[in-house]
């Protein structure tokens, strides 16, 4: 429900657009459907493996075109990989003589010759492989893209998920809420005779968590886990932040039945409102919220007890006692086999 609730944002829904947006058009789009193929480059920018068919061939056609300076042009394309190229292919190549007579014209000339200048390669889309150097360009271009989209889904979550992180300052409602259960005092149930619960939780609401959702895991003394238990917003009133609550859900978790139970707290406003009762009667039974007021649920193998320890309703222009200032309630478990308090 968070989650939903941050993507409910226009801006959040609009930042995780564009960046869906970029890594479309860049990832799939440019570098998979529609990848930028060049034409015209130079043996330079040739894989070596390339680079050494090329030189071969340059011999060849020296063999039976004894130009030499068409050779030395040939062989000047390849760049300052050129004395590599030639040493690679020296050894394998089959007629040693014409490896000598090339070797002999570059080499001699080389230093006195004037280098043709060869056209610059250009970028098309679809036509013909890809050059080495193309994968450092796009290596550098995946490393900006991501970049940007770091930057960008870190903006998002930094201005737009700052509800959470307000969660964090002193001021903050989740923290006003945390002092008062602090302060809150517990119910002795053995002082009144009653066994102990085998769980016991205490949790606070207050005006502007709009975020409210608090859930306990319910283990048995030896520290099996039995099920869980909690309260989260089940019903707002108006529009605008924060929200105004004007109805809550708690339920309980049974790892030995098949169903969790789901009871309402509801203000007077939404208990005496026919059409929200009706729609809340569909969560669970709906009670209505009164100071000291206890709510049983009960599964297959435990009983839990929500006792309203203390409430305010909100003033403001709403219907009377329609929304939560604060709620605080505790929460014990007994097994089945333990009677509750009445």
């Amino acid at each position: 429900m968070k989650i939903l609730d941050y993507l409910k944002k226009p801006v959040v829904t609009a930042a995780l657009g564009l960046i869906v947006g970029l890594f479309i058009g860049l990832v799939v789009l440019g570098w998979g459907v529609w990848p930028v193929h060049w034409t015209n480059a130079d043996p330079s920018s040739l894989r070596p493996d390339l680079q050494d068919d090329y030189l071969r061939m340059t011999i060849d056609s020296f063999v039976k075109n004894p130009v030499n300076e068409l050779a030395i042009q040939r062989y000047q394309e390849l760049g300052a990989d050129g004395p590599a190229v030639l040493d690679r292919i020296r050894a394998g190549y089959p007629d040693q003589n014409a490896i000598l007579n090339f070797v002999s014209v570059v080499h001699a000339t080389l230093p006195t010759a004037t280098t043709t200048a060869t056209p610059k390669a250009t970028a098309t889309p679809g036509s013909g492989p890809a050059p080495a150097k193309s994968g450092a360009l796009t290596s550098i271009l995946i490393i900006v893209g991501a970049i940007i989209l770091f930057a960008i889904l870190g903006f998002a979550v930094f201005k737009y998920l700052i509800p959470h992180f307000r969660h964090t300052t002193s001021d903050s409602p989740a923290n006003r809420a945390r002092d008062i259960t602090s302060q809150a005092v517990m119910t002795d149930y053995s002082a009144s005779g009653t066994e102990q619960p085998i769980a016991q939780f205490m949790t606070t609401y207050v005006l502007g968590d709009d975020l409210f959702d608090d859930s306990f895991s319910i283990d048995s003394p030896s520290g099996e886990f039995l099920g869980e238990c909690g309260i989260g917003i089940s019903e707002i009133i108006g529009v605008g932040e924060p929200k105004k609550v004007t109805a809550f859900e708690v339920w309980l978790f049974d790892k030995n039945d098949i169903q969790t139970v789901t009871k309402v707290l509801m203000s007077p406003h939404a208990f005496n409102d026919v059409a929200t009762f009706q729609r809340l009667q569909a969560k669970g039974e709906p009670f209505l919220v009164e100071r000291g007021k206890q709510v049983v649920l009960e599964t297959a193998a435990l009983q839990l007890v929500a006792t309203v320890s203390d409430m305010e309703y909100g003033q403001g222009a709403m219907p009377e006692d329609s929304y939560f200032e604060r709620l605080t309630l505790e929460i014990a478990v007994w097994p089945k086999t333990l009677t509750p308090p009445a």
